[in-house]
């Protein structure tokens, strides 16, 4: 029986039209075919104005497969939108088909498109529904946003629709909201979306996924879904239940859903309900636990499921970092996988590995498999694999095993890939300098770094080796006597004569007495290696041998020969002409003190962070640097602060005269900071520079996209005896701070980290000073921020501060900023507390009584009585007071039990002499706090301060 439906399956027109191109001989036939075939659809649209839906349908879809080929359409839209009012599914489906392939986002006919995609949204036929929402899906476009983003979570949510609608309304939403996420309402449909995870039907993965996306743009409204999420879970993967047992995927039920819920409780901190957060751990050790089980069939389809779910497990266990058994039974699970057959495996083993090495709680467990590391970088054949095991060698590196490790990287150096030999030389270059407790053993590493792989050693790597020389006397004898043996070698590498030629132009004359390194032997070293070099280690050669003329006056006469030689005088290169020019004029016409004064021994380097650090997160941002919003959703304070404490605000230390604060010159060595440099706050793997904080500050954050306005009180607390850490934290944004102090005068480094995905606009933070520090204290601000903060990315703010007169309490730091369209504001108290400006006096007890007695009148004391709030604990007090300000004298009180320090305020109008007494009755469990000051004001503050501390 011929019916409609059959001749619409057919399509025998299409079926020719694409045998006929498939026995084209030659391009030139089947562009000659298509130009035929484009011609006769042209006057079917133009000529028959009587066309039914078929021949429509069949001529759009020959407009199509003519496209797809490569060819240009330039007509037939019109049709396409016509088949769009079809009340066929075949023929709608071949117009959205098309005009999702062909239609461009500008085009005239959207207005036409977006009211036919409006009539099918309200069809009652579900296949209409979802073909419309795939149109939006694939159109993506800004207009389809602003067109239906209100009304695509309406069938989200709908009681009426069916499941497959459901699924295509989730999809639809969240490829809207990636196109324009601000024209989207987050909160309005916040509770509704959450509870979807609660439906029975398997579309909820793609559901998951939608609040997966909107749980980072608007983490606060939908915090909800993490108990839900966790019951979910529960439900998969506990064998009691058989809910979700139809959706096994080889003997593994649900994987996918199973790997989307575990990624989305990432986006939020550990549970605090006790038995959500009980059942969450369940869950964990179950997926654990069904690792450890035989394999239920050996087709890779299993394999791959069971460890997609593992792998993504044990994430959300590192993202937890709370779990001590939980850290260490995974990285078990990951050492078995170090061995396996699959290189997928290997890698990813190897990486999630590198993160659980940054954890207290399985540092110790990963070092375990260092042995099996190394094997694999010496056996494994995938250049990847034996990146990421460099990686977790570094990352697993510590005081205990420094050696054997950079001695390893080392070895394997010398054959290594040429694509990861700068990488290894920075991280060898690294981890000698940090874990250096024998600064020879640190000179040879270089050195030896220098003869293995020359050409790859940066800049950096041989400007830090000299910085750290010159600030070690102790490694200066040694670091010349072990260059000058190295220089010996027939074939020897340009960045090995430039750290000789440095060393022993400084520090020459310390092995000149051994006739094997006398000055002239020294010399005629290093100027055989002379025309072998660059320009610029030439130049660097010249200042070498002006320094040996002060160093070694006896061969006075051989340096002037060569620098006077027309080689030099004459040389094409300007700087070495130069160079050689005013030297020579400089060691023929100067006395010798003047000599002696000139080209004296380098002063010591300022302490700054290692440029070779700089250089790493530069090169290599992924395995160096996680995001910003991985490091905030971890909660890793403490690695924060570690971090925070090692990101310099002073960087550079320069001689710097200048009326900051109102005509005040600052006459003291004052800090420039690079602008050139881009420091990230970042988890690092290992944790460079590991240097314990504790009590750091952590506030209740719940910001949704409503306007919001928050506010801290005691938030200098932590800050009272440390400089760095994070100041304050929300779902929005974190607040890094390290201030450094000198005298009056102070500068605070603010370091602002937008935790989101979406960019913070007209940002802008703002100190401002009460009524109570109006001329005691002024502000200058040196760096401000961008006005714009993108996704995952963090901005600094330096601020100059310098202390005028004695103050209480804090100035205030007021941040203002739009996210999602929506005004947020905040309020911090800026950690510049008045004992920040003190500087401890170390005292004897003849001074520290008799000053004690000169400070005895009644309003120069102040003295407290009051309950230990902690337990006593002398050297945790002592503690306390160092970080304070105050110097914790020893030997000082006849009672050993008791505490006596002593400090000076420095402010711009006066010193403010202080002396403290704390006297524990452990008893009574009771603490006496005497306080005598200069100033009576400074005794009450003093005191009151640190009472609630002890």
């Amino acid at each position: 029986m011929p019916t409609v439906s059959s001749r619409g399956d057919a399509m025998r027109g299409l079926a020719v039209f694409i045998s006929d191109i498939r026995n084209c001989k030659s391009k030139e036939a089947e562009s000659k075919r298509i130009n035929k075939e484009l011609a006769n659809i042209r006057s079917k649209f133009k000529g028959d104005k009587t066309l039914d839906g078929y021949s429509k349908k069949k001529y759009v879809c020959k407009l199509l497969f003519i496209f797809l080929l490569g060819h240009d359409i330039d007509f037939g839209h019109m049709e396409a939108v016509n088949l769009l009012s079809s009340n066929k599914y075949t023929e709608k489906q071949i117009g959205y088909l098309f005009i999702s392939v062909l239609v461009s986002s500008n085009s005239d006919l959207m207005k036409l498109i977006i009211q036919n995609i409006k009539n099918d949204i309200s069809s009652p036929k579900p296949v209409h529904v979802n073909l419309a929402l795939h149109c939006i899906a694939n159109i993506g476009s800004v207009e389809m946003s602003e067109a239906f983003g209100q009304e695509v979570p309406k069938l989200l949510v709908s009681a009426h629709a069916s499941a497959s609608v459901k699924q295509s309304a989730a999809l639809c939403l969240l490829r809207l909201i990636r196109t324009l996420p601000e024209a989207m309402t987050y909160a309005e449909w916040a509770s509704r979306v959450i509870h979807l995870l609660n439906d029975q039907h398997m579309w909820l993965t793609a559901a998951t996924s939608l609040i997966h996306t909107l749980s980072q743009l608007s983490p606060g409204d939908y915090k909800g879904c993490v108990s839900l999420a966790v019951s979910r879970l529960s439900r998969i993967v506990t064998s009691t239940y058989t809910d979700l047992q139809d959706y096994t995927y080889y003997f593994v039920p649900a994987p996918w859903l199973s790997v989307k819920l575990l990624r989305l409780l990432q986006c939020y901190p550990v549970p605090e309900e006790p038995a959500v957060r009980g059942r969450l751990v369940e869950c964990l050790e179950t997926i654990l636990n069904k690792c450890q089980e035989p394999p239920k069939s050996k087709k890779v389809q299993h394999s791959n499921s069971k460890n997609a779910v593992l792998f993504e497990a044990i994430n959300l266990i590192i993202h937890i970092d709370s779990e001590p058994n939980l850290l260490v039974r995974a990285c078990n699970q990951l050492g078995q996988f170090l061995q396996h057959r699959e290189t997928n495996l290997r890698y990813l083993a190897l990486e999630s590995m590198c993160l659980l090495a940054g954890s207290e709680f399985s540092a110790d467990a990963v070092k375990k498999h260092r042995e099996t590391v190394i094997n694999a970088l010496k056996t494994e054949r995938d250049v990847s694999v034996r990146q990421r095991a460099v990686d977790l060698l570094y990352a697993m590196c510590d005081k205990t095993n420094s050696e054997e490790i950079v001695a390893e990287m080392l070895a394997y150096l010398k054959k290594a890939d040429y694509a990861i030999r700068e990488e290894m030389v920075l991280k060898v270059a690294i981890l000698s300098e940090k874990y250096a407790s024998d600064y020879t053993w640190y000179v040879d590493t270089i050195l030896k770094l220098i003869r293995v792989a020359g050409d790859y050693v940066s800049e950096e790597v041989w400007h830090r080796v000299i910085q750290i020389v010159i600030n070690r006397d102790d490694a200066q004898g040694y670091a010349a006597k072990t260059v000058f043996e190295n220089l010996q070698a027939p074939a020897c590498h340009e960045n090995m004569v430039k750290v000789g030629g440095y060393i022993l132009g400084e520090f020459g004359n310390l092995i000149a007495g051994d006739e094997r390194s006398s000055p002239l032997v020294q010399f005629n070293l290093l100027h055989s290696k002379f025309h072998l070099c660059t320009p610029s280690t030439r130049a660097l050669l010249l200042s070498t041998y002006i320094k040996f003329i002060n160093l070694f006056p006896e061969i006075k006469p051989t340096i002037q020969n060569v620098l006077q030689n027309n080689n030099q005088l004459r040389n094409a290169d300007v700087e070495l002409q130069q160079r050689a020019l005013e030297y020579s004029q400089l060691s023929s016409i100067t006395s010798q003190d003047v000599l002696a004064t000139v080209l004296e021994e380098m002063p010591p380097f300022p302490e700054r962070e290692s440029s070779i650090l700089a250089k790493l997160k530069k090169k290599k941002p992924a395995s160096v640097q996680v995001s910003l919003v991985g490091c905030f959703m971890c909660k890793d304070h403490a690695t924060m602060s570690v971090l925070l404490n090692h990101i310099p605000v002073w960087v550079s230390l320069t001689p710097y005269l200048s009326p900051t604060f109102a005509s005040v010159q600052v006459n003291y060595y004052i800090i420039s900071t690079n602008a050139s440099s881009n420091y990230t706050i970042v988890l690092f793997q290992q944790c460079l520079y590991m240097d314990a904080f504790d009590d750091v500050l952590t506030l209740p954050a719940d910001l949704g996209e409503s306007p919001s306005t928050e506010s801290t009180e005691h938030a200098n607390r932590p800050f009272m005896f440390k400089n760095s850490g994070v100041l304050f934290e929300n779902a929005l944004i974190q607040v890094g701070v390290k201030c450094e102090f000198k005298e009056q005068y102070g500068r605070v480094g603010l370091f602002f980290g937008n935790k989101t995905g979406n960019q913070l606009q007209n940002f802008a933070a703002a100190v401002s000073l009460g009524p109570e520090h109006q001329g005691k204290i002024n502000v200058a601000t040196q760096k401000e921020p961008p006005s714009q903060i993108d996704g995952g990315a963090q901005v600094q703010h330096f601020i100059n501060l310098e202390c005028i007169s004695m103050f209480s309490g804090s100035p205030n730091l007021q941040l203002r900023y739009q996210h999602s369209s929506a005004p947020q504001q905040v309020t911090l108290k800026l950690p510049v507390i008045i004992n920040k400006f003190m500087e401890g006096v170390d005292m004897n007890s003849g001074d520290f009584f008799s000053r004690w007695k000169q400070l005895g009148q009644p309003t120069q004391e102040t003295q407290k009585i009051f309950q230990a709030r902690h337990p006593i604990d002398t050297e945790a007090a002592r503690t306390k007071l160092t970080g304070f300000g105050m110097c914790a004298l020893t030997n000082v009180d006849p009672n050993p039990e008791n505490l006596v320090g002593s400090g000076i305020i420095k402010t711009k109008t006066s010193q403010i002499g202080c002396l403290l007494r704390l006297e524990p009755n452990k008893q009574a469990k009771m603490y006496r706090l005497t306080v005598r000051s200069s100033v009576g004001e400074a005794a009450a503050l003093i005191c009151s301060m640190l009472e609630e501390h002890f």
